[in-house]
C-alpha cells in the first residue's frame, strides 16, 4: 500500500496523501493565508483506482482551496475488517467508499451514516433516479449514494475454450463436461473468490429449488434442505475439477491460463482480465448458467458497485457532501474513473463519458449484459452478510472433507442465516 504523508506548510497548498489517519472529522487547519477545513476520505482499490482517485481529490482541492482532503486507501485485503473496526470505534472517515452490505451491517435503522438529503444544496441528487437512490436508503434515510450497478458476471476465456474444442458454457452440465476435457492439463473451467462462489451456487440452488433465498418482505425463505443443495453442489464441483476449492483460488492464476473462466463483479473485469486481454486472449461475457440452455439469468442479482457515504460523526457535513457530489457528478471524476466501477448512475457523469466515447470495453460489455437480463433481481444486502458467507464456506469444507453430513452442515447454515436475520 502506498503511503504518502500530508504536509501542510506555510507556502504549500497541494494535496499530499496518507494511507492512514487519526482524528478523522472536521479539523480546522490554519495556514498563513486563511483557515481551511480538513475532511477525510477512505476507499479501497488497486493502483489504477488509487491513482485516479488521488488525482480527483487534487482537482477537487483546486476548485475548493478552503478544503483539504486527507485520504486513506489500501487494497481490498483486510480493508473490510479495518473499516468495521473504525465504524464501531467512531474513527471512520468523513467520506467513505462502502459496500452495499455494510448498510445493513452498520445502519439497519438508518442512523449509522449521515442523512445525505440534509445537504441537497451542495449534493445534486437529481442526476439519480429514485430507483437507484433507493439502494442507498435504510429505514427511509438516504445513507449513501450508489456509484454504478454491479453483478457477478461470467467471464470466459474463449481462446482457452476453443483450444479444447469447446463452446462457452450455457448450462451447469456444460461446466462438468468442460472439466472432463480440461482437467488433464490442470485447467479449471470456472473459478472465483468466496463471495462470488456463494452467489454462483445460490443461483444454482434458486433455480433447482424453484424459489428465492428471501421472501418479498426480506424474511428467510430457504429451509435447511435448500441450503443443502448449495453445499452438495460445491462438493461436486470441487471434486469434478469444475472449480478450485475457494481457499486455493488465486486471482493471478487467470494470467497463467489456469482458469478458463471466472465469476467476478462487473467492476472487477479490468482487474481480473486486463493482462489476458493484452496478451491477445479473447475474453468474452458468458451466459448466466441455467438448467435450460434457452434460459439465462434466473437467480442472479444486481446491486450498487460501491456507494459513497458520510460519517454520522462528521463535524463538516457540508464539505463532505461537496466531495461526494464531485465524486459522482463531476466531469473531472467521470473522465478519470471511466468504467472502472461500471457505468456511472449519475446522468451527468454518463453524459460526460458518452461525449468522450468512453462507454466501451469489457466492463461496459458486462454492464450491458447485466442490463439486458430480464431475470436480474435487485440484491438485498442480506445476500452479502459476511457472517452467513463465512459459515457457508466453513460448512462446505466440513462436507467436502466428510467431517459432517450435508444434512448437519445445512442445518448449521440455516441456523446461521436465521441468527443473521435477528
Amino acid at each position: 500500500m502506498k503511503k504518502l504523508r500530508r504536509c501542510i506548510a506555510v507556502l504549500l497548498s497541494s494535496a499530499l496523501i496518507s494511507a492512514s489517519f487519526t482524528g478523522c472529522g472536521g479539523k480546522k487547519v490554519v495556514t498563513e493565508h486563511h483557515q481551511q477545513t480538513q475532511i477525510s476520505f477512505s476507499w479501497w482499490g488497486n493502483d489504477t483506482r488509487n491513482e485516479y482517485t488521488l488525482e480527483a481529490v487534487r482537482k477537487f482541492e483546486e476548485l475548493h482551496p478552503d478544503i483539504k482532503v486527507e485520504c486513506s486507501y489500501s487494497e481490498w485485503s483486510g480493508y473490510e475488517a479495518r473499516s468495521h473496526v473504525r465504524m464501531v470505534s467512531n474513527t471512520e472517515a468523513d467520506v467513505m467508499q462502502i459496500n452495499f452490505g455494510w448498510l445493513s451491517d452498520h445502519s439497519p435503522d438508518g442512523k449509522g451514516y449521515y442523512d445525505l438529503e440534509k445537504q441537497t444544496d451542495v449534493l445534486d441528487l437529481s442526476t439519480f433516479s429514485d430507483e437507484y437512490l433507493e439502494y442507498g436508503r435504510m429505514n427511509g434515510v438516504l445513507n449513501a449514494v450508489p456509484i454504478a450497478m454491479n453483478t457477478e458476471t461470467i467471464y470466459i476465456n474463449q481462446t482457452l475454450y476453443e483450444k479444447y474444442g469447446l463452446d462457452a458454457p450455457k448450462t451447469w452440465d456444460d461446466y462438468f463436461a468442460a472439466a472432463k476435457v480440461m482437467q488433464k492439463d490442470g485447467v479449471y473451467p470456472m473459478a472465483g473468490a468466496q463471495k462470488s462462489i456463494w452467489l454462483f451456487l445460490l443461483a444454482y440452488a434458486e433455480q433447482k429449488n424453484g424459489k428465492t433465498l428471501l421472501n418479498d418482505d426480506g424474511s428467510l425463505r430457504f429451509e435447511a434442505d435448500d441450503f443443502q443443495v448449495m453445499l452438495e453442489e460445491y462438493r461436486e464441483m470441487v471434486e469434478a475439477k469444475v472449480i478450485p476449492q475457494v481457499e486455493y483460488f488465486v486471482r493471478t492464476e487467470i494470467d497463467s491460463s489456469k482458469y478458463a473462466g471466472a465469476i467476478a463483479w462487473v467492476s472487477d473485469a479490468a482487474n481480473y482480465f486486463s493482462q489476458r486481454i493484452e496478451a491477445g486472449d479473447n475474453i468474452v461475457i458468458g451466459d448466466y448458467p441455467n438448467f435450460d440452455p434457452e434460459k439465462s439469468g434466473e437467480g442472479w442479482y444486481a446491486k450498487p458497485a460501491q456507494l459513497y457515504a458520510v460519517s454520522k460523526n462528521t463535524e463538516q457535513p457540508r464539505e463532505a457532501a461537496m466531495l461526494v457530489d464531485f465524486l459522482v457528478n463531476s466531469r473531472e471524476m467521470a473522465l478519470l474513473q471511466g468504467v472502472e466501477k461500471g457505468i456511472p448512475l449519475s446522468s451527468d457523469a454518463k453524459k460526460y463519458m458518452d461525449e468522450e466515447g468512453m462507454l466501451e470495453g469489457i466492463q461496459y460489455e458486462a454492464s450491458q449484459k447485466m442490463d439486458a437480463n430480464d431475470g436480474m433481481m435487485s440484491m438485498d444486502s442480506f445476500l452479502e452478510n459476511a457472517d452467513v458467507i463465512d459459515v457457508f464456506m466453513a460448512e462446505c469444507n466440513e462436507v467436502l472433507y466428510d467431517k459432517a453430513s450435508p444434512e448437519t452442515a445445512a442445518w448449521k447454515l440455516y441456523q446461521a442465516a436465521n441468527k443473521a436475520m435477528e
